[in-house]
This record gives structure tokens, sequence and C-alpha cells, in this order.
């Protein structure tokens, strides 16, 4: 989603062009005499500033499916709830919302909305059921959250629907910031972390699966989900030929990232094979367990041999991920 400074700077923008063509409309229309009338003089003023207000980012965001000169020079776009391409309907509904918030209120209205609602939307968003994007993603090196092996089959009978976006932003950037934080750091805030996240997930995590590990199977598998029903989505809405793209999160490394050369499990994310090395937690002198070590990981064997038992979860509330 697009954040509040650079849609505040496209409107801007979008705003000193409209003045600009009103300013400009209104000196030719007395330099030349087009209209001597003074009644016929005013309506004509009154027809181009509803063209230029209203028109301008109806037209525009109609041609270039919802990008205005000021959401294209900031690489911003206007689309559907559901992803599609922003409609001519919810075109004009922005538009007529946006004479009211920006210039009859001066954006008070739009800045208390997108305030107010988690997805950042103003009142025009409200009303036409869209949403501002950026398309200009965050580089990050084309490091990805994966699952981890050992927690694949768990991941994929979890009830994430509860889990507030705040939260696994959060969970997010602890992961992306993984390798610059003190191990001590990294046990803390992983363990303090996961437990908010615990708080919305079940069922609860296999025992000894440490915070990095649990925090990377949730995202990653929230994350196949969503790709799930934005496919189904774009399917419906005649939009097959879109791939949502997977977000630029580095995973951390550790007993459950998994090594170079060893090959990804495959859709759907399988229990491991019999025989795939499982790390075991080793106590730690304050109760919890500690941080992730380095281990030496082995290829998968092959799907031939059966599946092991799943991990039981930790008796007693969220332990696991300490």
């Amino acid at each position: 989603m697009a954040q509040m400074p650079s849609r505040a700077l496209a409107i801007v923008i979008d705003m000193a062009v409209q003045f600009t063509v009103l300013i400009g409309a209104y000196a030719l229309l007395g330099a030349f005499a087009v209209v001597s009338d003074f009644a016929m003089f005013s309506a004509v003023m009154i027809v181009l500033v509803v063209l230029v207000l209203v028109g301008y980012p109806v037209i525009f965001e109609s041609l270039t499916r919802g990008r205005s000169l000021g959401k294209l020079a900031l690489g911003l776009r206007v689309v559907s709830d559901d992803g599609s391409p922003e409609r001519f309907r919810q075109a004009l509904f922005r538009g007529l919302a946006g004479v009211v918030e920006f210039w009859l209120f001066s954006g008070a209205p739009a800045l208390i909305a997108s305030l107010v609602s988690q997805r950042g939307k103003r009142l025009g968003d409200v009303f036409a059921g869209t949403i501002v994007i950026s398309e200009r993603a965050p580089r990050g090196g084309g490091q990805l959250i994966m699952m981890p092996p050992p927690l694949a089959s768990w991941a994929a009978t979890l009830e994430l629907s509860q889990l507030p976006d705040e939260v696994a932003q959060a969970a997010r950037q602890y992961l992306m910031r993984w390798h610059d934080l003190s191990p001590q750091v990294q046990h803390e805030m992983g363990i303090r972390i996961a437990t908010q996240v615990a708080a919305f997930v079940s069922p609860a995590a296999p025992a000894g699966a440490p915070p990095h590990a649990y925090l990377s199977a949730v995202l990653a598998e929230r994350r196949r989900r969503e790709q799930i029903r934005f496919t189904q989505r774009a399917a419906g809405n005649g939009l097959s030929h879109l791939t949502p793209q997977p977000g630029p999160y580095a995973p951390p490394a550790g007993p459950y990232a998994p090594s170079a050369g060893q090959p990804q499990p495959p859709a759907g994310y399988p229990q491991p094979p019999a025989g795939y090395p499982q790390p075991q937690p080793q106590p730690h002198p304050q109760g919890g367990y500690p941080p992730p070590q380095p281990q030496t990981r082995v290829p998968y064997p092959g799907p031939a041999a059966p599946a092991p038992e799943p991990p039981q979860a930790t008796p007693g509330g969220f332990a696991p991920p300490q």
C-alpha cells in the first residue's frame, strides 16, 4: 500500500496542475474577450471549474488505469480492493469525493479517514471500493521469507484469520533485521513477537521451534494463502495473466533455514520424509530455549519414505518458539 507522504505529495502535484489550468483558462478568457457577457462568462467558468476539479482525476485515472499525473510521478496507482484495475465508476466516485475532501475542506476529511483506516483509505476510496498502491516496490535483494521444511505440515493447519496486519508487520520487520541483531536481542525480541503472534494463531507451535522459525512459518503460510486468494479473484475478473509476486523479506539463518543446495518442498508444503534430521532443543539456563545455532543440513532423501508423526505442542501456553 502507498504510504501517506507519497500520496500527499501526489495530491499536491495534481492540485497544482489543476490550479494552473484554472488560472490559465481564466486569463485566456479575459485577455481575448471570448465571452463578453458577464453572466455567460460566469457560466463558462463554472463549467471549467467542474471539468478541471472533477474531470481531471476521472479522465486521467480512467485512461491510465488509476494514475493521475501526481501518481504517475510518484509511482502510485489506484486499484480496486480485489486488485483489479480501477473502473470509470470508481474514478467518478473518487473525483466527486475529492472535491469535498481537498477543495472544500483543505484535505482534513481525507487525512482523518486515512489515519483511521487500517489500509490508509480516504473517503473517496471507501465509497469507491479502491485502494492506492505503490508500484515501486522496495529492493530486497531477491530474498524471501521461506517456509521452514520441518514446520510445513503444521503450518498448513493454521488458523490465521484473526492475525492483525500490525502484528504481522512487526514479525516481518523482525525477520528482516534478524541478521543485524545480537544473539541476545534476537532471542528476547523473537520471544516477545512470537508470543504476540501466538495470541492470534492456532494451533500452538511444535515443541522446540525457535521464534524465528515459528514466525517464518506463519508469515510464509499467510503469504501463500493470500496468493491463492489473489489468483482466484484475478481469474474471476478475467485477469488470470496476473501472478502475485512474493515479498522482499529475508529469511533468517539457523537450523530451520534451508541450506543453499537443498531443494525446496513443492507447493502445498508436504511433510518432510522419514529420516530427515530434526533439531533437538537444549535446555537454557534461564528456562527457555537458546538462540538458533548453525547446524549442518542434508537434502531431502526423496518422497518415498512415509512421513513422521507431527511434533507435539508444548504444554502450558506459548513456550514453543522460545
